[in-house]
């Protein structure tokens, strides 16, 4: 017998990478939402949510979307979400839920918390995967399969509401696990945040170099500098907000980065073969560990 489905209607808010995929995997196989919703504030995105048949109303007014819904997604730039969280959770319905996938937790638990009417639970979740691309376009119903998705629940939330939204993860083909806060942006900014930072200055490098050197770098780019590109196409609203939210632990991470990298330029400088080799063979078994753990 078939899974019944979570939720009677599902909004999600900001149709974009993650609230696209969500819709499609929805669409696709059946068991999350009988009814969806998506709204944003943009024209552009909701004539695109429309063309794509992404949900079966389409709408501008977040309010009114929450309203309908017995839980509502937020997937929009992390800058974003204390302000809409705060419009539209007095229209939600008693026994609903909301949540969010910011990539950035910082105080937004007990700011959001702080903000919950009676009987309206708030379980943010922040799944760990997704691609250069944005907007309703970039979207596919297996991005979350086989990947972690982060539950980063406030104390307080019932188990009701934290149980619900695991089996919603899962069932977009998520490993899910809980953790804090502070845990969560410390991991995120060593396997997120800081990668991003590099890219974005690499990039940014390349194109401060003189007119014919910047040409050929483009022309002749190897593997490994295409990757960095491929990091550096990302949304920069999303990653100033991003970058912005987490900075003290970002900072902490990338000085913890800038020591190693010193060390590891010493150990070129002195021509000491041995200590380069061994930071090398620990970059192999990072890439080995990821491989194993099926995250590559």
């Amino acid at each position: 017998m078939a899974d019944a489905p979570l939720f009677d209607t599902l909004t999600i808010i900001g149709p974009g990478l993650i609230g696209s995929s969500i819709l499609r995997r929805a669409r696709q196989t059946g068991p999350l939402a009988r009814r969806l919703i998506t709204a944003d504030s943009a024209p552009a995105v909701l004539q695109r949510a429309r063309e794509l048949d992404l949900a079966d109303e389409v709408t501008a007014s977040l309010t009114e979307a929450a309203a309908k819904s017995d839980a509502v997604i937020l997937c929009i730039p992390t800058g974003a979400i204390r302000p809409v969280a705060a419009a539209i959770l007095p229209h939600m319905r008693p026994g609903s839920i909301l949540s969010d996938v910011a990539s950035v937790r910082s105080t937004l638990g007990p700011d959001i918390s702080a903000l919950l009417p009676e009987d309206v639970s708030y379980v943010p979740a922040h799944p760990m995967a997704g691609t250069e691309y944005s907007g309703p376009d970039a979207g596919f119903a297996t991005l979350f399969e086989n990947r972690w998705t982060l539950l980063v629940p406030p104390a307080g939330t019932p188990s009701e509401a934290i149980t619900t939204m695991e089996t919603f993860w899962q069932r977009c083909g998520a490993r899910t696990r809980q953790i804090t806060d502070q845990y969560h942006d410390q991991i995120c900014a060593m396997v997120s945040h800081l990668p991003h930072l590099l890219a974005f200055t690499i990039c940014d490098t390349a194109d401060r170099l003189s007119a014919d050197l910047r040409a050929d770098v483009l022309e002749y780019a190897a593997s490994g500098f295409r990757d960095f590109t491929r990091i550096a196409a990302s949304d920069p609203t999303m990653w100033r907000d991003i970058f912005l939210t987490n900075r003290d632990v970002l900072l902490a991470t990338f000085e913890r980065f800038e020591k190693d990298a010193h060390l590891m330029v010493e150990a070129i400088r002195n021509g000491d073969s041995e200590a380069i080799t061994e930071r090398i063979r620990r970059g192999r078994r990072i890439r080995q560990g990821l491989i194993e753990n099926k995250q590559a």
